[in-house]
């Protein structure tokens, strides 16, 4: 096999193991332009990295699942602690309220002690007025009895009309005098008891106020621990919807993975196929020829056409890019896996997207520039800033070839 048809059958194989990339081309390089170049992977190389990128898919769905399980573990034991926590918050309000009802309860004691020991202290004072006024009672008789001069048993004896009448004098006497010993000692010992009572009550009363002090402080320290429960429940409530948050997140993540996971496998399946349509397609390719520029035919609409699509393809790119674009079609018509005519490279299903939008057609009613007429001209004389390239479309990571422009060409 002499060079120039090598040369052929590798731009041949080349230009097929690409096809399903849609409008690209394979480089040869170009002494004269000093563009740079770059060589595609092929088709074995992007299945490997295709099932690499799956199996890091599925390691982050499985990463992302094991985060959600730990998520939900979280949640179950949030919602376990939340329900001991609405248990404890219940018994300390019902304590409260027992704590509250026996303060109110004491409340109404003192109220009630208060109001026995002002009775008390009345009921005192009034048995001392009893008592001072039975005193005075007790003088003023016996003032009476010694003014009058009975002052002795003798003096009633000398003086009675009979024994009759003593015996009723000297009884007199001794009954006065025993009602009034009977009610001074009655007296006392009503105050003295009246002074106990009102010790007692005193008493009574500091013990009342210390366990209503004591039951106020225990109140205050069950409200402490109320309001600290419920703020532990409205924290814990936070944390739960957090977590249901987090899980979702991560419920969406996981679909997401699945999906990118679907679409892996599809596009891993497509690589697969695409692999084996271009096993066959190299077969086929080596056994095709490539007609000289000089062999080709145009028709009179052919420039016109071309310039046009030039346009709508490259028409904001720099001059090369233009007639690169256009040594795309001609050498498609060189190539035998081609139409040999402008309008059959051209208008070649799903080959170039300016005819399927009617871009092209809108352009060709209203003409091309004179750059991109130049370019067609170039083109169609032979010049090839890409060599051999077949294809050609927009710069992305995934496809690696000849740039010029905003265009990698293959």
């Amino acid at each position: 096999m002499n060079g120039r048809k090598l040369h052929k059958w590798i731009a041949e194989v080349l230009a097929i193991v690409l096809l399903i990339q849609g409008t690209i081309c394979f480089p040869q390089g170009h002494a004269g332009l000093f563009l740079r170049t770059i060589y595609a992977k092929t088709t074995a190389e992007k299945i490997q990295e295709a099932e690499a990128q799956k199996q890091q898919t599925e390691a982050q769905k499985q990463q992302t699942e094991a985060l959600k399980q730990q998520t939900d573990a979280k949640k179950d034991s949030l919602e376990d602690s939340k329900e001991e926590l609405e248990g404890y918050l219940n018994k300390l309000n019902s304590d409260l309220t027992e704590i509250s009802e026996n303060l109110s309860n004491l409340e109404t004691e003192v109220a009630n002690k208060e109001e026995e020991i002002d009775k008390t202290q009345a009921d005192l004072e009034d048995a001392r007025t009893q008592e001072a006024n039975q005193y005075d009672l007790m003088k003023r008789r016996i003032k009476f009895i010694y003014e009058k001069g009975e002052t002795s048993y003798l003096e009633a004896f000398l003086t009675s009309a009979n024994y009759a009448d003593f015996l009723n004098k000297a009884d007199y006497m001794e009954k006065v005098e025993a009602y009034d010993q009977r009610m001074l000692q009655s007296l006392i010992e009503l105050k003295e008891s009246i002074m106990v009572k009102e010790e007692k009550l005193q008493v009574e009363m500091k013990e009342l106020e210390a366990l209503q002090e004591k039951v106020a402080e225990e109140k205050g320290k069950v409200v402490t621990l109320v309001n600290s429960t419920s703020g532990n429940i409205a924290s814990t409530n936070g944390q739960i919807v957090a977590a249901e948050a987090e899980a979702s997140a991560y419920e969406m993540e996981i679909a997401t993975k699945e999906a990118e996971l679907a679409a892996q496998e599809a596009n891993l399946t497509a690589l697969r196929k695409q692999l084996a349509e271009e096993q066959a397609m190299s077969k086929k390719a080596a056994s095709m020829a490539w007609r000289d520029v000089s062999e080709l035919t145009y028709e009179p609409t052919d420039r016109e056409l071309l310039a046009c699509l030039i346009y709508c393809e490259a028409g904001n790119q720099p001059y090369e890019g233009k007639v690169a674009v256009g040594a795309v079609v001609i050498n498609r018509m060189r190539s035998a896996a081609y139409p040999n005519s402008m309008v059959g490279v051209i208008y070649a299903n799903r080959q170039f997207s300016p005819v399927a939008s009617g871009r092209l057609a809108a352009r060709l009613a209203q003409g091309a520039t004179d750059s991109c007429y130049s370019a067609a001209d170039d083109a169609m004389n032979g010049s090839t800033p890409v060599g051999n390239c077949l294809y050609f479309r927009t710069v992305i990571p995934e496809i690696n070839g000849q740039i010029i422009g905003d265009h990698v060409f293959y």
